[in-house]
């Protein structure tokens, strides 16, 4: 009975594995002379909604850039001064002036988006859609934008933070004792 059991069990197995093998769909590419692919069509409400996204994260990005030379300057105060009291500040040094270099990168970039933003093409002043094709265009085109600032900046925000965090952690603020 054992041995029954088990050459159940063993084909059981077999014709499993010979099913999941099998392929259930089929995929084939365009070939050269195939028609290109109709691009999918966006509702106006999705395009209106992305745009307002992409203008948000643009202002945004905006007031970063507005407040960075503020705040490099006073972060590079604490790291003289924590420098001046004998602590090691390499590492945030290094990840504040990576992120400076990434800055002048990105500046440039945001300042060309703003092309985009000012003849919002597609779009009325108040983000409604009046051209689905060019607002659409519209959008990429911004998103590519966003992106290349987002690859300009190559993290280096988030590095910064970790080094400051990293270096708060490794030379703490000394507690004030209480009088007695």
């Amino acid at each position: 009975m054992k041995i029954l059991f088990r050459k159940t069990v063993l084909f059981a197995l077999i014709a499993a594995l010979g099913v999941a093998a099998m392929p259930f769909v089929s995929v084939s590419a365009a070939g050269e002379d195939d028609p290109p692919v109709p691009q999918r069509q966006i509702s106006n409400e999705r395009l209106e909604r992305v745009w307002a996204r992409q203008l948000r994260l643009y202002a945004q990005i905006g007031h970063g850039f507005a407040r960075d030379d503020a705040f490099t300057d006073k972060a590079q105060q604490l790291i003289d001064r924590a420098k001046e009291n004998g602590k090691d500040v390499s590492a945030v040094q290094a990840a504040l002036d990576a992120f400076e270099a990434a800055l002048k990168d990105a500046h440039p970039i945001y300042e060309s988006a703003n092309g985009i933003v000012n003849s919002h093409q597609g779009f009325d002043s108040n983000g409604k859609v009046t051209d689905p094709a060019k607002a659409q265009e519209t959008v990429k085109a911004m998103h590519e934008k966003l992106k290349e600032i987002k690859d300009a900046m190559n993290g280096t925000g988030k590095a910064l933070h970790e080094a400051i965090k990293a270096f708060r952690e490794a030379n703490p603020r000394p507690q004030p004792t209480p009088a007695t």
